[in-house]
């Protein structure tokens, strides 16, 4: 089985905030790091309530007792990194170092780890895992080739539990499904009940999210699932993730549990030239404001961690073109449809949708802008919102709302009405 498919968007999903805007350990927002996805270890969890100890996904799929079930968590190990000057015969912690690379200051870093597991359908199976706890210590020299001193990297001991089960499902129409429900827990110890949340974090999975696959097996969509399959979907509980289909649309061996919503076969924009560990912002934004950082700025971004420091140096190495790519993209428009710009028409929800925005807009009328689709191909339509009195400014710009095609119905029964 492979998971190539998916990687490249599950390490979009580890890195979500791994580090943020301008990048340097010194910023503000980047002291409070660790917040997609976190499963803490259990006493600390049950003590302060702040963050889950485990997850479970469920999923809906056809099968049968030869259906092969592929996993793999993966999750980002905190690992401390402290930087010591050497004061002869002794080495001193200390907040910035000086180095013949440049400086280095004290930072967590993120592991990737990966539990992988398998198991035939309609079996439990339990895998109990541990990652030992590791230090390694590396010497550093200043610019006159003399021992400057040393960085210490420290991660603590993990422990953890994956559950793998299945049961039948019968839908409306009579036709047999199996729900499969995976759950993973934190079993790590050593972590009181009143430690800080900083310092739980070193024994906690961060970013945690599971990559399944089947052999000889199908899953079916919780968003849109068949006809007669809607009840079966509607069983499925998820807690703490979101499992949706990943991979080519159309294909359904193929899921990513994850701890940030998304719809299905969601993908990477082509015009992205990398991750910025921040997928709801803009990659022009971001890119144009890391290149006004100052001189003394960036050489702090290339100290705090090799992922900023790579990300920076990708930046200043993009060209006028590669930039002016950011600045947008249309994609194909729409195939032949009923609706077409200046319709006006009402706006429904289908149950996809995870903003509360749109439970707000629900039965209201809006006007067609464009047809267009979005970057996995799907049809959508932009609309502005009729009793929006910023509607005029945000048709001047190109701010839309975006709705798929049976999100949308008629202004009036049976018909689209043109504005005038």
């Amino acid at each position: 089985m492979s998971f190539k498919r998916a990687e490249k968007l599950a390490d979009a999903v580890l890195l979500e905030g791994y580090a943020l805007y301008p990048y340097r350990a010194s910023s503000t927002k980047n002291q409070y790091r660790w917040t997609f996805g976190v499963l803490a270890p259990r006493a600390f969890s049950e003590a302060q309530g702040s963050d889950r100890w485990w997850l479970r996904a469920e999923c809906l799929l056809e099968g049968t007792s030869t259906t092969e079930v592929g996993g793999r968590l993966r999750f980002m190990h905190v690992q401390t990194r402290e930087v010591e000057r050497f004061d002869n015969p002794h080495f001193v912690a200390c907040t910035a170092l000086d180095t013949a690379a440049g400086p280095l200051v004290p930072w967590e870093e993120g592991e990737l780890r990966e539990i992988g597991f398998r198991t035939l359908l309609h079996t439990e199976h339990t895998l109990e895992f541990c990652i030992p706890m590791s230090r390694r210590v590396e010497s550093v020299l200043g610019s006159s080739g003399a021992l400057a001193g040393r960085v210490v990297r420290t991660c603590k001991a993990l422990k953890g539990i994956i559950h793998v089960r299945s049961e039948p499902v019968v839908c409306s129409d009579g036709r047999e499904l199996t729900r499969l429900s995976v759950r993973v827990e934190n079993a790590s110890a050593g972590v009181r009940e009143d430690a800080a949340r900083a310092h739980a974090m070193r024994s906690a999975f961060a970013s945690a999210h599971v990559l399944l696959e089947l052999k000889r097996g199908a899953f079916i969509s919780l968003f849109e699932p068949p006809a007669g399959a809607q009840g079966a979907a509607a069983s499925c509980h998820s807690e703490g993730t979101y499992p949706v289909l990943v991979g080519e649309p159309g294909t359904a061996d193929l899921v990513l549990c994850s701890p940030i919503a998304l719809y299905d076969y969601p993908e990477i924009a082509p015009e992205s030239p990398g991750d910025f560990f921040d997928s709801g912002e803009i990659d022009e934004l971001l890119a144009l404001r890391t290149l006004t950082l100052t001189p003394e700025e960036k050489e702090l971004a290339r100290a705090t961690d090799p992922r900023t420091r790579a990300l920076l140096e990708r930046v200043e190495a993009m060209t006028p073109e590669s930039l002016a790519r950011l600045h947008g993209a249309i994609r194909a428009p729409l195939a032949e449809t009923r609706y077409r710009p200046g319709m006006r028409v009402r706006l429904r929800s289908s149950g996809r949708r995870t903003d509360a925005q749109d439970i707000l807009y629900e039965g209201r009328t809006a006007t067609i802008e464009e047809l267009r689709k979005d970057v996995d191909g799907t049809e959508m339509v932009a609309v502005t919102l009729d009793d929006d009195p910023a509607a005029e400014m945000h048709r001047w710009y190109g701010r839309y709302h975006y709705y798929r095609l049976d999100e949308l119905e008629p202004a009036h029964e049976g018909r689209c009405e043109t504005k005038s």
